[in-house]
């Protein structure tokens, strides 16, 4: 609604293809409309969208590719500021084996705040990855094998009750079965 307000050009897929569908289709369009940078956040009003243009600057410097916003890098406790302990726990061991897996060194994988430079959704080939939430790891993976340039920016922790209300084992199984 909000979007239709700010006349902003909305997409609708006919049913839910899934996150990474999702993610598929807004990246198609921002390359047919000649974007040079490409900016996912989730809508979920976790990230801060005025944040944009901080996370594109490394980008519009030349400095990286690829630039994740990342809840752990700004320090301080993310589970005093809202982050279930439980997120917080797989958050990290996730990225500890991704970090191994890739050779980087990133505080976080797990995040839906990025930017993209043109350049690297033409390069990689997104529109074989899954439809689902890994997704985000698997456009991951392809920068690093195309040897593209990644960075991390802090952003704030915002958490609000509606915001991952599922305890651990529910999450776990609907997102095995989306995968």
């Amino acid at each position: 609604e909000i979007a239709r307000e700010l006349g902003l050009e909305i997409f609708v897929h006919d049913k839910n293809y899934g996150y990474g569908a999702n993610q598929k289709t807004c990246y198609t369009e921002a390359l047919r409309a000649g974007c040079d940078v490409v900016v996912m956040v989730h809508p979920d009003y976790q990230y801060d969208p005025t944040l944009v243009p901080k996370i594109i600057e490394p980008i519009l410097r030349a400095d990286a590719d690829l630039v994740l916003g990342s809840r752990l890098k700004g320090g301080g406790s993310v589970i005093q500021k809202g982050m279930p302990w439980w997120k917080y726990v797989a958050n990290r061991f996730l990225t500890g084996v991704e970090n191994l897996a890739f050779g980087l060194k990133l505080s976080e994988f797990h995040t839906g705040y990025r930017a993209f430079h043109r350049e690297v959704l033409e390069t990689v080939n997104f529109r074989m990855n899954s439809d689902g939430f890994v997704f985000d790891q698997e456009i991951i993976a392809q920068a690093v094998a195309a040897r593209f340039r990644i960075a991390e920016i802090a952003v704030p922790v915002r958490y609000f009750p509606d915001i991952s209300p599922r305890p651990p084992p529910r999450a776990s199984r609907r997102r095995a079965s989306t995968g």
